[in-house]
């Protein structure tokens, strides 16, 4: 019943309000990895940068800065962490103390005028700080990218040949021997112009090996390089990232009426339980046991028939079986037809000529208790009046 209550009351609320449920993408639950083809991007970058070796600082600052560029393919594999590779290109210009093949022959101040181009292959590790703590949004103007990595460059030159006599011929650029290796980070500001391009100003450390620069053994310390670069980067699709779908319910409407047929089936349910605990609790009754035999007669017959002396006599060895046992006889007569001098005599001869034959049967007198009963035994009324007619055996309880 209590089943019943409820699925009740939930027909009732699917027919009064209908739900439409949604499903849409929730940024809180996390971001889906994308396919390996997607997110991926390039960057074109030019800029300029000051070298730092030693004896630099004697040259003029604003004759120390050179042209910088550089260009990248990377991926995002995730809105926080991505990768490039490419090419970077910087012009380094300082002072040397000694004259090396990247030197001008002339001197400035008892230096050499030091110039040297270096190209080489880079790559960088991307940590997209802005996604990271203040969490992903596709339609965020700025983000602020971290990096750090590192690669190799080669070293190009102009040389000269030294004639004598202070002479000298220019034999044009040319790569020396060095081949450098280079680290470095960063700090990339990029702004979202639309989907597909970001403008962006990377400001970059290096530290290069340094060459021969200064009298004694200083070859391959660490010279160090501050760039900064106005860049642009295409995006190639598929460009955001998805967040997991989940299901979302609309608010119900006025739920008064539901909440009251609610509280009406809990208060009926508990009614039931009530009903229930008392029905448990109530003491059950013993069922009478049912007589040992019946003996039923014709109308106004109180004789025994071969077939009641029969039945009898298997009373008789039970009773006889079990000599702690006492039986009730009853005497019954109908009373729809005769009256009651006639119906009362013919009980007593009934259960009288019963008691005389267990006896006669060798059941003690003692074990047996002869009455009469002024009821019907049945009384399943006047159609069935034959079922009233009887002697009852009954043990005593």
């Amino acid at each position: 019943m209590a089943c019943a209550l409820f699925v009740g009351v939930n027909a009732f609320c699917q027919e009064a309000q209908p739900q439409e449920i949604t499903y849409v993408e929730d940024p809180s639950q996390g971001y889906l990895f994308n396919r390996f083809k997607d997110n991926w991007f390039i960057t074109a970058e030019g800029g300029a940068n000051i070298y730092f070796s030693h004896g630099d600082s004697e040259r003029s600052t604003w004759d120390r800065f050179g042209p910088a560029a550089g260009i990248y393919v990377g991926k995002w594999f995730s809105p926080i962490v991505g990768l490039r590779l490419g090419a970077n290109f910087l012009v380094c210009k300082g002072f040397s103390d000694v004259r090396t093949e990247d030197c001008r022959p002339d001197k400035i101040n008892g230096k050499y005028n030091q110039k040297f181009n270096q190209i080489g292959p880079v790559g960088d590790a991307l940590i997209n700080l802005t996604n990271w703590w203040c969490g992903y949004h596709p339609g965020r103007k700025y983000n602020a990218i971290f990096y750090a990595g590192g690669g190799g460059y080669w070293t190009f030159c102009r040389q000269f040949k030294d004639l004598g006599n202070d002479n000298f011929e220019d034999l044009g650029w040319n790569r020396t021997k060095d081949r450098v290796l280079t680290f470095r980070a960063g700090l990339i500001n990029t702004y979202n112009v639309s989907k597909q391009v970001q403008l962006s100003l990377d400001i970059r450390y290096s530290g290069i090996d340094n060459h021969k620069d200064e009298e004694g053994d200083a070859w391959n310390r660490t010279s160090h390089d501050l760039a900064a670069y106005l860049g642009v980067t295409y995006l190639f699709a598929k460009r955001e990232w998805s967040a997991p779908i989940v299901p979302v319910c609309p608010p119900a409407e006025n739920c008064d009426a539901l909440r009251a047929r609610l509280e009406a089936a809990e208060g009926r349910i508990a009614d039931l339980e009530n009903q229930l605990q008392d029905a448990l609790n109530r003491p059950v009754e013993k069922p009478k046991p049912a007589p040992l035999a019946t003996i039923y007669y014709p109308i106004n017959i109180f004789k025994l028939t071969k077939k009641d002396v029969l039945i009898l006599g298997a009373c008789a060895e039970v009773m006889k079986d079990n000599p702690n046992n006492h039986y009730i006889l009853t005497g019954w007569a109908d009373n729809y037809t005769g009256n009651d001098q006639i119906n009362t005599r013919l009980r007593h001869n009934r259960v009288n000529g019963v008691q005389k034959q267990l006896v006669k049967l060798g059941v003690p007198e003692s074990q047996l208790t002869a009455t009469i009963n002024a009821g019907n035994l049945c009384d399943l009324g006047e159609k069935y009046v034959a079922l009233d007619r009887a002697v009852t055996i009954e043990q005593a309880q």
